[in-house]
């Protein structure tokens, strides 16, 4: 990948050890990293990006991987079998830093993780130019200590990796102490222990036998006995008792093995070992351990319990923990409990209702992004929530409005990281994903396959290169994606054109005096937003399969730039540029063929069949042309003859016209086309026909070629396919001497007899909780509770005095004080309830839950910390 003579890759991998979860917990993790070296290295750090506003980087790694460039991923364990959504194979890479030994990466990454764990670990490879891997060090955070770094940039020194150290898994273990008479009437103890199974153990070089061996051991003693091999799986089932003599006649041969007093036996221990049996010549690999000493006997002669697995310690010296370095991580890690639908019906009914809200700055979803830290917190869960009940429109329209609003210039319009401009970034991303993928997908593979020289930088030319030909190389390959993308707009998901549409109204409503508002309102996101950065960083959006070669990653970068410059419709495009070899390459899209397609590109994406009596635009016109039509047979005596006509398409009607200009003969409205179908050939014995299917009858239409019947299908499918009445079957052939040529019913309003092909979903199905968002929501306004009432005194202040604003109330946009103090109450409300119902939930489970059951074995830190807290909260209580 690298043209270096030795390089690297940094893997930076993310282990989670599985136990149960106390509760049905969701968990959101996203992280970004830096690697640094310890401060004796002599190498100058890489320059960090100043757009990051970050600070530089610490300096590199030790000398011994000098010469190399450096990658970080973050690959799941392979042995829990559990990729991360959206990555390739469980893993994720970060993009490769060539020489640099302390790169860094700034790229964020968000999953989800397994309800329930016990560490997160990072783990660092070195991998050469054969690529072979050899670990570096690794960051382990236990679950427990996560909170404590929550959204916070840290600095975590590397740590050795011992594969002794590296464990996960659990068993069920039975102890049993019983007395036994000899022959001659002496009493002796015997030790019963039953290995009963294992669950969860790793998988190791993709196959798992394992066996245990269990050891008594004491300060003179030692005995040990081993299990069946169990082949080919992690979670075994052995189920065998292994029996131990703890105290034995002082008669018996080998004193010094057993001459025990009975206070002894609280020096002794049982010790249980898992293995995984290897056919490898370097022995069999250790799974983890556990240590019980017997004085856990002391109350009962049973003992039985679940335990996690531990590392085992070797005794070895541990290392400097500067030897390795440090890295940089800033983990959010959110983690949410999940009650029935009906619990959270008040909360979710307020936020449902924010789009009918006036002003929509007095309603709950409007309240959440102003006490949330960050938009981005707020705009997750309620985007996810308003899809799944089909409200993201009006919500949407409704804030994007009020943003509008609220804007003087045109040219900041949504320029702001906003709660309209978060939400609709958020929607894109859940409900483009495809569209982004079939529109981008082709156009990125063809570069990274093809490999051409793009440089245009003559600074940046390598030896042997020619900047004409490669400026050639890359006019070629903007040219394909600024294509793939203005032709792509029949196939942009209904959702995302209504949005756009919505945007379109409100901006063209606010600054009537402006033409290309209506246009740049649309592009900021299109473009900016949603195109570009799938260019600049394909991996991301799962476009390539890994980060893409420093070549490849600069060619993309130039064209993600030049095509947001085409995208912005910008007046004075050459300025806009701050190299002037961009500005010069930039002449040749200096044509208005390219401003033309990105206004129709707009104007059809951002159309919507959907009337407004409000609405203070024209009718965008998506298409026109002259084709021929067949008579309707409106007239009764008519003659049902075909005609040459001019046909034009808005998003509002499709009529037909004599000749261009004339006023329309018939018109047909978006609302009233209930399907857009081909037309068999054996109707009228003509080719490239196709139907427009009214609640009457349909319209036969002859293109004037194949590629243009397509094209009109596709595009009165995309405008029509919201239509509440659309057909699900219809008739492939035409309706002629008295019955249907397809299937000879006799009535002219059978029922169709072909599935309709539907052309395009009228929607994008998403896999989405709402139970789950309520949840998230619900925890973002309990942990803003403080700012949900400052809120309130800030509506009675606003209400009281008409002065100017107090300074600590300046931050929130209250249009309505009584309205949005009203709203606060219900949602203060609602919040309260749903903590009552959560602390009534932890009581009763507190008092049900039982340390070392299989839902919380022994040796589970977290669950420990949970009964402290709890104990803490009763004796408070108390």
């Amino acid at each position: 990948m690298f043209s270096c003579s030795f390089l690297f890759l940094l893997f930076l991998s993310l282990f989670i050890e599985w136990i149960s979860g106390l509760f049905m917990n969701f968990k959101h993790l996203n992280f970004h990293g830096q690697l640094s070296a310890p401060p004796e290295a002599s190498r100058d750090p890489p320059r960090c990006p100043a757009s990051t506003g970050l600070p530089p980087p610490s300096p590199p790694l030790p000398s011994r991987v000098t010469e190399r460039g450096a990658t970080c991923a973050e690959p799941l364990a392979e042995q829990l079998n559990t990729p991360l959504p959206g990555s390739a194979q469980g893993r994720r890479t970060l993009s490769p830093a060539a020489q640099a030994l302390g790169p860094f990466y700034g790229e964020d990454f968000y999953c989800e993780i397994p309800r329930s764990f016990r560490h997160l670990s990072f783990y660092i490879f070195d991998r050469d130019v054969f690529r072979r891997d050899s670990i570096i060090g690794k960051v382990a955070i236990q679950k427990e200590d996560l909170q404590k770094y929550h959204n916070r940039d840290t600095w975590f020194q590397l740590q050795h990796v011992d594969a002794d150290s590296e464990v996960q898994g659990k068993v069920h273990l039975e102890l049993r102490l019983s007395e036994v008479i000899t022959d001659t009437g002496v009493v002796c103890h015997k030790l019963a222990t039953r290995i009963v199974e294992c669950q969860g153990l790793p998988i190791v070089n993709g196959q798992c036998d394992p066996y245990a061996t269990v050891t008594l051991a004491g300060p003179f003693r030692s005995e040990a006995k081993k299990t069946k091999v169990k082949r080919k799986t992690n979670n075994p089932q052995f189920d065998e008792v292994f029996y131990f003599e703890v105290t034995r006649p002082c008669s018996y041969s080998k004193k010094s093995h057993f001459d025990f007093e009975e206070e002894d036996v609280d020096k002794l221990e049982i010790r249980v070992d898992l293995w995984n049996a290897s056919n490898l010549k370097f022995g069999d690999e250790f799974l983890g351990e556990l240590r019980i000493p017997l004085k856990v006997l002391r109350q009962s002669s049973s003992y039985e319990a679940w335990y996690f697995l531990q590392p085992r310690d070797n005794g070895s010296k541990s290392l400097k923990p500067d030897d390795l370095g440090s890295l940089r991580l800033n983990v959010v890690y959110t983690e949410d409990h999940v009650f029935s639908s009906d619990y959270y019906s008040p909360l979710r009914d307020l936020l449902l209702k924010s789009a009918d809200v006036e002003p929509v700055s007095a309603s709950a979803a409007h309240i959440l992004g102003e006490v949330c830290r960050e938009k981005q917190e707020a705009a997750v869960p309620l985007v996810r929530l308003f899809l799944h009940y089909g409200r993201v429109v009006p919500f949407i329209s409704a804030i994007a409005s009020a943003e509008v609003k609220r804007t003087q210039d045109p040219n900041t319009i949504f320029r702001g990281n906003s709660l309209a401009s978060k939400c609709i970034d958020e929607t894109m991303k859940l409900a483009g994903m495809h569209y982004l993928h079939v529109t981008l997908k082709p156009a990125i593979e063809e570069i990274c396959q093809s490999h051409k020289p793009c440089e245009i930088d003559p600074v940046k030319l390598k030896d042997g290169e020619n900047l004409e030909n490669n400026m050639e190389n890359l006019r070629q390959y903007v040219d394909r994606v600024f294509h793939a993308i203005t032709e792509s707009g029949v196939s942009c998901p209904t959702v995302m054109c209504d949005i756009f549409f919505s945007l379109r109204e409100a901006a063209a409503k606010r600054f009537q005096d402006d033409p290309d508002v209506r246009y740049t309102a649309v592009s900021s996101f299109i473009f900016l937003r949603f195109f570009a950065p799938a260019i600049l960083s394909p991996n991301l959006f799962q476009l390539t399969p890994h980060h893409t070669d420093p070549q490849t990653s600069r060619t993309l970068t130039l064209i993600s730039k030049t095509v947001q410059t085409l995208g912005s419709l910008s007046k004075s495009k050459s300025a806009s540029f701050k190299e002037s070899y961009m500005a010069t390459f930039y002449e040749f899209f200096n044509e208005q063929k390219y401003a033309d397609a990105v206004k129709n590109f707009l104007d059809l994406i951002s159309s919507s069949g959907r009337r407004d009596p409000k609405s203070v635009e024209q009718p965008i016109v998506l298409k026109e042309g002259f084709m021929i039509k067949r008579a309707q047979g409106r007239k009764r005596f008519g003659m049902k003859n075909f005609k040459k006509r001019w046909f034009r398409l808005t998003n509002h009607e499709f009529t037909y016209h004599k000749s261009k200009g004339d006023q329309p003969l018939y018109s047909i409205p978006i609302e009233n086309i209930l399907a857009v179908e081909k037309l068999e050939e054996e109707s009228f014995k003509m080719k490239n026909m196709f139907q427009v299917i009214q609640p009457e009858r349909a319209l036969y239409i002859q293109a004037n070629n194949c590629v243009e019947a397509k094209d009109w299908i596709d595009i009165l499918t995309k405008v029509s396919q919201c239509n509440q009445k659309r057909l699900t079957v219809y008739h492939p052939s035409a309706y002629l001497s008295g019955h249907w040529l397809c299937c000879r019913a006799p009535s002219d309003s059978a029922p169709g007899c072909s599935p309709c092909t539907g052309g395009l979903p009228a929607n994008i199905q998403l896999d989405i909780d709402g139970d789950r968002e309520t949840e998230r929501i619900y925890s973002l306004f309990n942990l803003y509770m403080s700012k949900l009432e400052k809120m309130q005194e800030a509506c009675g202040s606003k209400s009281v005095y008409d002065g100017p604003e107090q300074e600590e109330y300046s931050t929130f946009v209250i249009d309505d004080p009584q309205e949005t103090y009203k709203t606060l109450k219900q949602v203060i409300a609602g919040v309260g309830a749903l903590e009552q119902e959560h602390a009534q939930y932890k009581r009763d489970k507190f008092k049900k839950t039982k340390y070392g059951s299989q839902e919380h074995p022994i040796g589970d830190k977290s669950f420990q910390n949970y009964i402290r807290q709890q104990s803490e909260t009763s004796t408070h209580s108390i």
